[in-house]
This record gives structure tokens, sequence and C-alpha cells, in this order.
């Protein structure tokens, strides 16, 4: 069954959430956060992220992987909402203000498959990391 956009973007969450092994509670709430409060969102069912987040740990676990998850992704996305997805995965990467070597590897296979250009990309990394800036 093919994968809708809402579903799409929250597996991109996941994936780099747990492209470390370790989902931190700082990143699921981001998550959830995202979900909430972004507008691409709001008419998902918010009752559905758990089952939703469930189900792209489980096609993690199959024989294709992440390989697959992203190649599911990709083809669920309309070409108009890939830099949202892809805004979104760097909300979770960025929100804990460290970014991982394994996070950056999965941000790299994102942008890939979702054929992002690099000023795009940039420009997503500016803003959150401007966003979660703090003072001290």
């Amino acid at each position: 069954m093919p994968l809708s956009p809402h579903e799409a973007m929250i597996y991109l969450m996941v994936i780099t959430s747990a492209s470390d092994r370790d989902m931190t509670d700082i990143e699921l709430a981001r998550i959830g956060d995202v979900v909430r409060s972004w507008p691409v969102f709001e008419d998902f069912n918010q009752e559905r992220l758990v089952d939703v987040a469930q189900a792209c740990q489980e096609m993690l676990q199959e024989k294709d992987g992440l390989e697959g998850v992203l190649a599911r992704v990709a083809k669920a996305l309309p070409e108009r909402l890939r830099d949202t997805a892809y805004a979104a995965a760097f909300e979770v990467a960025a929100v804990d203000l460290e970014m991982r070597l394994e996070e950056v590897r999965v941000l790299q296979l994102v942008r890939r498959e979702l054929d992002l250009d690099a000023l795009t990309v940039a420009a997503i990394a500016r803003a959150a990391k401007a966003r979660l800036r703090t003072l001290t």
C-alpha cells in the first residue's frame, strides 16, 4: 500500500531520529511538535502518529531497509512537498543542537533520493539553525 504524503514526511523524521539507533525524547517531542504545528499537517489525524512511526520502524527491519523506505517516501511525495519533507527531517536532526554522523548520512541520502538542490538544502539548514539557536 502506498504511503500518503503525511506518512512519507513522518517516515523521514523517524528515520532521521532513529539513524543513530537512539530516538531521544527531545527528537520524539520535535516530531510531535512538527506534526501539531506545521500547516502541512493540519488535516492529518494526530492520533495516528505513533502507529505511522511504528510502521516505519517495522519497514526499516524489512529486506530493503532504509533504501526501501526512502524509495517509498520519494514515490509518495509530490515535488512541491519535497523541500518541506526535508525541512521536517532536518528539524529533528538539529533539535538537540548536535548533528551526529549517522544523522548527517541519512540527510545526505534523503537529499539524493528527493533530488534537492544544494541551495535549497543550505537554506533549510541555515533557517533551522537560526530558529534553534539560544542566547547561551
